[in-house]
């Protein structure tokens, strides 16, 4: 029997949670914020149901609402949640903790800023079980590293007394579903589990949540953007909007026969079903190269210990990129894919110059460049500018976008202080800003309007290539739609030479003309993006094809 089949028996049959007209606001010192307008939906047992919407939709208020995990600045208007019959936000703290863990459980988004970075993996796996269970320490070490080992972590009892930094990020999503699991819970939360994660890596956690689901009959409620997992994992779907119910229905009824126009909307904005933006190419013409990559070689050592060093044992080396070459011709694009520690961003680090290649040449225009960014003539560094991944990490929360966008401005003497506003103002209406954001700051913006100032940051330098490194991995999809829209029309109107860095395929196809494929260091499979992605020749191509998730694809099939 498949997974789906086993779920589609469970459809109809007993409800185990009734959400009823749910309205929670939100105190702030702008005044009050309505999170959730009177939200209603259930969850069957042995159903996977899907909660799809954009950031600030309410999705993850109305899942951690389920559990009462409620901020104190939060008031429930009017509503109730039932479980097995029982109103949660009715319930003392001493039933809550039983709960919490024993009948629903919630694996996190971000495991980096969940999991205790000084407390090991078995730990914080095991707590659970010595809190519901009554076990010792010393048993719940052992049932933790059979937690571990069932989610299919390597060498499990080792892993066991890592701590969270030491693990990758599909590791530590792992670490998550296995706390989540410890004290064997019928409802299974899962707020965005593979948000920011590599095609491959989520196609494992996803077929791992399948497995565990089908194995424990868990009953599954699954936080996502991404309309392709949801189509893979969930029998049923919830669309939600500011803070309001859209639509709910079966999965396939709702992404085949939308009634919504918002349904609509995110649908037609999924990556794999944009029409590629790139433009077509005249093959008589040869177009004069813009840059040319040259063996690249980058090498990394790590940090020696002070025994290392007094036993003069030579320092790890770990080669980052190993030989890679590839060119781009003027007002091309590029788009270079991976998984993590694939190198890709390393390529991308080399380029602008933060970091040095042992061997190799880079060349713009012919020209051989710097090594490092520091020794390269200002008129050089200009040329290439890079938008980073993390918009959060990459802008200075201190300083306003005013401040954000002049300081490069200022730095390089392009232009008067009394010209300043005037070059704000174009790079505001070029990255589609309104200009009343330019005294804020950029903890006061979204994450789509903090990529856009990111965006407009590169762009003040007028660069002639320009680098987006994952610059759309954790945005929302209709926000992504709208940043790839944005560097297609800059592409165009500025002659922009494109190079975007990226594990989401998808997003590659809509973007670029050529795709470098990258694995271990090493430059697998290069060429023209249609031929490479329609007609992949490494197995480990198509292994990138086969993990993304799609809205016509239906992982059915037990494992």
């Amino acid at each position: 029997m498949t997974d789906k089949a086993g779920a589609t028996e469970t459809n109809g049959g007993e409800e185990l949670v009734k959400v009823e007209n749910l309205a929670i606001d939100f105190a702030t010192q702008y005044g009050s914020v309505t999170a959730l307008k009177g939200v209603s939906f259930s969850l069957n047992r042995g159903e996977a149901l899907g909660i799809v919407g954009e950031s600030g939709s309410g999705k993850t208020v109305a899942c951690r609402a389920l559990l009462k995990l409620i901020a104190g600045n939060a008031t429930v208007r009017s509503g109730r949640i039932l479980v097995e019959g029982t109103d949660v936000l009715g319930m003392s703290e001493a039933e809550l903790l039983r709960f919490r863990g024993e009948t629903a459980a919630m694996i996190f988004q971000n495991p980096s800023t969940h999991l205790d970075p000084i407390m090991p993996v078995w730990r914080q796996v095991g707590e659970g079980m010595v809190l519901h269970q009554g076990l010792s320490w010393s048993q719940a070490k052992l049932k933790a590293v059979e937690l571990l080992r069932d989610m299919q972590i390597t060498d499990p009892a080792r892993r066991a007394g890592a701590y969270p930094h030491e693990l990758s990020g599909g590791m530590r999503q792992r670490v998550m579903i296995a706390a989540a699991l410890a004290c064997e819970p019928d409802i299974l939360i899962a707020d965005e589990p593979t948000t920011a994660l590599d095609v491959t890596v989520q196609a494992q956690i996803l077929a791992l949540l399948r497995r565990i689901r089908r194995e424990r009959q868990l009953s599954l409620i699954l936080v996502s953007h991404d309309l392709g997992v949801i189509a893979e994992m969930c029998d049923r779907v919830v669309v939600m909007k500011d803070g309001a119910v859209m639509e709910t229905g079966p999965v396939e009824q709702i992404l085949t026969s939308p009634r919504n126009d918002y349904t609509k909307r995110l649908i037609a904005s999924q990556p794999s079903l944009m029409k590629p933006a790139v433009r077509k190419t005249d093959v008589t013409a040869k177009p004069a190269l813009r840059l040319a990559v040259e063996g690249l070689k980058v090498e990394f050592r790590s940090a020696q210990s002070l025994t290392g060093w007094v036993m003069r044992r030579p320092a790890h080396v770990v080669t980052a990129v190993d030989g890679v070459s590839f060119t781009l011709p003027r007002g091309g694009s590029l788009g270079i894919v991976g998984e993590s520690g694939s190198g890709k961003s390393t390529i991308a680090r080399s380029l602008i110059g933060l970091a040095a290649p042992q061997a190799g040449r880079i060349l713009v225009d012919g020209k051989p460049i710097e090594r490092l960014l520091r020794e390269r003539p200002p008129a050089e560094q200009r040329k290439m500018q890079m938008v980073f991944q993390d918009p959060f990490l990459s802008l200075n929360p201190a300083m306003t976008v005013a401040a954000t966008l002049a300081e490069p401005l200022r730095q390089h003497r392009l232009c008067s202080d009394r010209e300043i506003p005037e070059r704000l103002a174009d790079l505001m209406a070029k990255v589609e800003l309104p200009k009343n954001l330019l005294e804020r700051r950029t903890t006061q913006l979204s994450g789509g309007q903090r990529q856009r100032v990111g965006i407009a940051r590169a762009l003040a330098l007028e660069p002639e290539i320009l680098i987006a490194d994952e610059v759309t991995s954790a945005l929302d999809v209709t926000i992504q739609a709208q940043i790839l829209g944005l560097f297609e029309r800059l592409r165009r109107e500025m002659g922009l030479t494109l190079i975007l860095i990226s594990h989401d395929l998808a997003v590659v196809r809509y973007l670029c003309e050529q795709v470098a494929v990258m694995r271990q260091g090493k430059l697998v499979e290069y060429g023209a993006t249609e031929q490479v992605l329609s007609h992949p020749r490494e197995d480990y191509t198509k292994a990138l094809l086969a993990a993304i998730p799609l809205l016509s694809r239906r992982s059915d099939a037990a494992e």
